[in-house]
């Protein structure tokens, strides 16, 4: 039998839940841990699309790298995620920044989505001493215009925001989600671009003015890089459990 608890524990033996960033809110967020599991759903956010769709499929927990229960709840609407989870009895484990910052986990996977070689650390979370941005060499040099195409078409984004560093391409620094706070590091380290989802206009106009190609492809795009190989990584560990990317999970923003 696995339970709730068991794949709660595998997932904290390659990311550990104690190395969350501070302002997280990380772990077994409903449900019950001994429960005994037969699928797992798996979805970057858990909303209530993604709950109707586990409950329809039967399953008992699912895993998701955002938190469902991110502040302390002062309600508990009908029909938001936190109350169909209650409703349905299913278990939610969020493996959010732990998962970022651990080896294999979401900057791993989106410097190996970008074919990345020679990747190394481009800065360190300071509690954790865990990379919290990494950077790396492209597999060619890339006019900019034709890297954030590049990047597109690797992550399947509807579109990009960049900006046009003025220099070709070979070095990459990145990091998933709201990752721009690093980019001046980038710079500092000799890279030539950016990757991260969401960047501040003034952010685009540093980088402008560092020459660097910040390419901004949207949170979920630079994150949902994740979900696959953490499905690969948990089916096999847990062969006699069946894990499912939920078919509900998808980026909410829209381009014209």
């Amino acid at each position: 039998m696995t339970s709730v608890q068991d794949i709660y524990r595998y997932i904290d033996s390659f990311a550990p839940f104690r190395t969350q960033m501070e302002f997280d809110n990380c772990g077994l967020q409903a449900g019950d841990a001994e429960a005994e599991v037969h699928t797992v759903v798996l979805a970057l956010d858990i909303t209530p699309g993604v709950v109707r769709e586990a409950a329809r499929r039967n399953a008992e927990l699912i895993v998701s790298h955002h938190p469902v229960i991110f502040n302390p709840l002062r309600s508990l609407p009908a029909g938001t995620a936190p109350y169909l989870l209650a409703q349905y009895g299913i278990a939610a484990v969020c493996a959010h920044t732990n998962l970022d910052l651990a080896p294999g986990g979401v900057n791993t996977c989106l410097a190996s989505r970008l074919g990345l070689t020679e990747v190394e650390t481009l800065a360190e979370d300071a509690a954790s001493g865990l990379p919290a941005a990494l950077f790396g060499r492209t597999e060619r040099s890339f006019a900019p215009d034709v890297f954030a195409g590049f990047v597109k078409a690797r992550l399947g984004c509807d579109g990009v925001f960049y900006t046009d560093g003025g220099r070709a391409v070979e070095t990459v620094g990145l990091c998933s989600g709201a990752g721009s706070d690093f980019l001046r590091g980038a710079a500092a380290r000799g890279c030539q671009a950016f990757v991260t989802g969401e960047a501040k206009h003034h952010e685009m106009i540093e980088a402008e003015n560092l020459g660097i190609t910040l390419v901004a492809a949207g949170h979920y795009y630079t994150e949902d890089v994740v979900i696959m190989p953490l499905l690969e990584r948990l089916s096999g560990q847990f062969p006699g459990v069946s894990f499912l990317r939920a078919e509900a999970s998808r980026c909410p923003v829209k381009c014209l």
